[in-house]
């Protein structure tokens, strides 16, 4: 994440915190971000230096007045205006991460070889929550190289109880104890 994305999306989130829109705000900056990542052609029109400013950010307007938060909008007209509407992920990410910090959540991927049942994924998220004692945003990932076992990343710490890394650690022991 550039410095850019990280000071532009605290700010919006400041702004929308102070205002109570923080959540709101949230749900439909990821929305945005996606359809805009969805629409490379239209991010890339967006963004044209030789399309005006004023006729760029009018086509934000037309696409989404009335369906976000003025301050969504007038946001992406910012960022558009800037030349850095392709900060717009970025800028949702420092949101997301200062959301997450102010509401005690903490971000987890949890990694298997096979997809988790709903059962396994709800067991899953209640011991998280039990033993880090935060409220967890939980997602699931298939990778078929894991084998078995699960990898858990959460926010940076990743805990790996796969197949593979077991099977690792045997190595390095045996090899070890031939020494």
């Amino acid at each position: 994440m550039t410095e850019t994305a990280r000071m532009y999306g605290g700010s919006l989130y400041d702004l929308a915190a102070e205002e109570g829109l923080d959540e709101r705000i949230l749900g439909e900056l990821d929305g945005v971000t996606a359809l805009l990542n969805g629409d490379a052609e239209y991010l890339h029109l967006l963004s044209i230096p030789s399309i005006p400013k004023k006729e760029r950010c009018a086509l934000l307007d037309e696409a989404f007045r009335g369906q976000v938060h003025l301050y969504v909008l007038n946001f992406m007209k910012l960022l558009c205006e800037k030349g850095t509407l392709r900060e717009l992920p970025g800028c949702a990410r420092a949101y997301r991460l200062r959301y997450n910090e102010a509401h005690g959540i903490l971000e987890a991927t949890a990694v298997s070889a096979v997809p988790l049942t709903a059962e396994q994924t709800r067991r899953l998220h209640e011991k998280l929550e039990k033993v880090t004692g935060r409220h967890i945003d939980l997602k699931t990932k298939v990778e078929p190289a894991v084998l078995g076992g699960i990898r858990l990343d959460i926010e940076g710490t990743e805990l790996d109880g796969t197949v593979r890394s077991r099977l690792a650690g045997l190595r390095s022991s045996i090899a070890a104890a031939t020494l």
